[in-house]
């Protein structure tokens, strides 16, 4: 079991795509980082050595001070490069790391920016919120805890047993034995001890973010349901698993770094048995020497002690390292809008195509839409139908660049949507089923459609929806706060706020994205003469699941198996289209009411 443990560490180290990168792009920087790290360790020991020849040879009463000049400068050297040594390489390595991870950061949100709509579908709420919160601060402490510290501590470790031997060859490779018990021994015992009960407690504390999202967005069901306290009692109870396991790490943590002080007194008493025996026959001089080997052996208990603990939550890092590979990829430059695209202008919109379109989620699935083709010029008033999973909504996040076809092409007088880049926002204006509103006034959340609009602007918007004289009689107007998610207005209003965004956006095409779900039928078609009339003018492209409103509408589409199954303009479809027929009777329950009078 321990060493499949250690394998799949391994592996999922050699397959990392998302750190390793960073030690390419860096490398000047972390060979300067261990170099000071070396240098800070080396100093302290030699400051050790030094000052302990220093002190007994002084004690001794030298004849001439010129016996002592040197280790006195070497003193003051050593003493003065410790701490500078030590202050830089703090500076520099955070430095490191701090690049590495804004970089890492920079690519984790365009890689989940790239899958934003596909959140619900692919992934768990608690899973986000895990790699959000910890798994970059992991990566983090990976290289200032693990890497860094290991590195410089073996690197200090060959350096002193190659001093050793220009000393003697058997007692050097006896301390190779004994520190092998630190640098390998006890980091491998951690490892397969305390890591174990790491990785289960990251795990535990992932589930806690499950269960916390679980029951911050179900919280009303859970208090209509009578089980509040089943919720608060099964967080605890897990909390409580959460605990235990921490305080086992932390009772093995006490235990271990009590036996490693006891294994560097033991290692100091060693080389207090080997030195008076090495230098014996050196009269006075011997305790110069004895004194000097023993002291700088208490400086390596800072360069050896963190590599057990930093070794043991490896299997954190492992974890992160893994979900962070499963995120798609994600480039680090920024995608700039082609020359073609930038010299577009709104303005001079004339028409969006969607032609030969072809796209699945994913591969050797069935195409969720297959060969599509669509031209809407500008000003057109078009509506999208289908039934449920029949690719209405993907097309829209087509249209938006959100997703790529496999084939064929959507553009924008010619140009395609995707070389837009962030512009499209200027072109395309999108009201979906939810729109969000800021816990902030109601200017500003009109506002965001367009951050340089006046005051005077944006009510004018507000009017134009039909909330401006509303909203002017409440007690703080239109700087009234719409509070958290717009709960200070019903879902018609809330909807009518998002249109308001939208004109003030002024863009030249916008997609409803069934902006009516949850509507009663009164205001569902209220708000529909609203949008229709306030976005006279504008190029509609109107996606939704039954056919209130498409009246208004110059053409309809209904897509079916990815393809176009149903188009025309919807009084020649009621006319003459027996399916369309049909469609317009069951979306009217005309046929349930035939059959209630029989």
């Amino acid at each position: 079991m321990h060493n499949q443990q250690l394998k799949q560490i391994l592996a999922v180290f050699k397959q990392d795509t998302w750190v390793r990168p960073f030690m390419k792009k860096y490398g000047k920087l972390l060979y300067l980082v261990l170099f000071l790290g070396f240098m800070t360790l080396f100093c302290g020991s030699a400051l050790m050595f030094t000052s302990g020849f220093l002190i007994s040879k002084s004690a001794s009463q030298p004849e001439n001070i010129m016996l002592v000049y040197v280790p006195i400068v070497l003193t003051r050297g050593f003493g003065i490069g410790r701490p500078a040594f030590r202050y830089v390489e703090r500076l520099t390595s955070h430095n490191w790391v701090l690049k590495m991870t804004s970089d890492l950061r920079v690519r984790l949100y365009r890689s989940l920016e790239k899958e934003a709509v596909f959140f619900k579908e692919k992934y768990k709420t608690g899973d986000i919120l895990a790699v959000l919160a910890e798994d970059i601060d992991h990566l983090q402490n990976l290289y200032l805890r693990t890497i860094f510290p290991t590195i410089i501590s073996w690197l200090i470790y060959i350096v002193v047993i190659i001093g050793l031997g220009l000393f003697s060859v058997p007692f050097a490779f006896m301390m190779l034995l004994m520190m092998t018990v630190v640098v390998v021994l006890m980091p491998l015992v951690s490892l397969l001890v305390n890591g174990v009960k790491m990785e289960r407690q990251k795990t535990a504390r992932n589930h806690l973010y499950d269960q916390l999202t679980d029951a911050v967005l179900g919280v009303g069901d859970w208090l209509f349901s009578g089980r509040r306290e089943d919720i608060v009692s099964s967080y605890e109870d897990s909390e409580r698993a959460v605990r235990k396991d921490e305080y086992q790490i932390k009772r093995f943590d006490r235990m271990r770094d009590f036996l490693l002080q006891v294994f560097f007194a033991l290692l100091a008493v060693v080389v207090l048995i080997w030195t008076s025996f090495v230098f014996k026959g050196n009269q006075g001089g011997a305790a110069n020497w004895i004194a000097a080997f023993v002291l700088a052996i208490f400086p390596l208990v800072d360069a050896f002690a963190p590599i057990p603990a930093a070794t043991s939550e490896l299997t954190i890092y492992k974890d992160s390292v893994k979900r962070l590979n499963a995120l798609p990829e994600a480039e680090l430059e920024d995608t700039k809008p082609t020359s073609a695209a930038v010299a577009l202008s709104k303005e001079t919109f004339e028409e969006l195509k969607v032609n030969q379109v072809v796209f699945s989620y994913e591969p050797d699935t069935k195409k969720v839409l297959n060969q599509l083709s669509l031209t809407v010029p500008k000003g057109e008033k078009l509506a999208i139908l289908g039934k449920s999973g029949a690719g209405k909504s993907t097309l829209g996040r087509m249209i938006r660049g959100d997703l790529l076809p496999q084939s064929g092409s959507i553009t924008l007088n010619e140009v395609p949507v995707q070389q837009l880049g962030e512009d499209i926002s200027q072109w395309v204006g999108v009201i979906n089923q939810s729109p969000h509103l800021f816990n902030t006034s109601v200017l500003n959340n009109v506002r965001l459609g367009n951050p340089s609009a006046t005051d005077e602007e944006v009510i004018k918007t507000l009017y134009q929806v039909g909330l401006g004289k509303m909203i002017e009689q409440l007690p703080d107007g239109f700087h009234t706060v719409v509070e958290e998610a717009g709960g200070r207005f019903s879902g018609g209003e809330q909807q009518r706020i998002a249109l308001a965004r939208i004109l003030l956006q002024n863009t030249p095409v916008v997609l409803l994205d069934e902006p009516t779900v949850g509507l009663d039928p009164v205001t569902e078609q209220t708000l529909l003469d609203t949008l229709f009339d306030a976005l006279e003018g504008k190029t509609i492209i109107w996606i939704t699941h039954h056919l209130q409103g498409v009246d208004q509408m110059d053409h309809v589409v209904f897509i079916e198996d990815g393809q176009v199954a149903i188009k025309g303009t919807p009084h020649k479809l009621l006319e003459n289209n027996p399916r369309y027929q049909k469609l317009y009777k069951l979306d009217r329950g005309e046929n349930q009411d035939a059959e209630r009078g029989r």
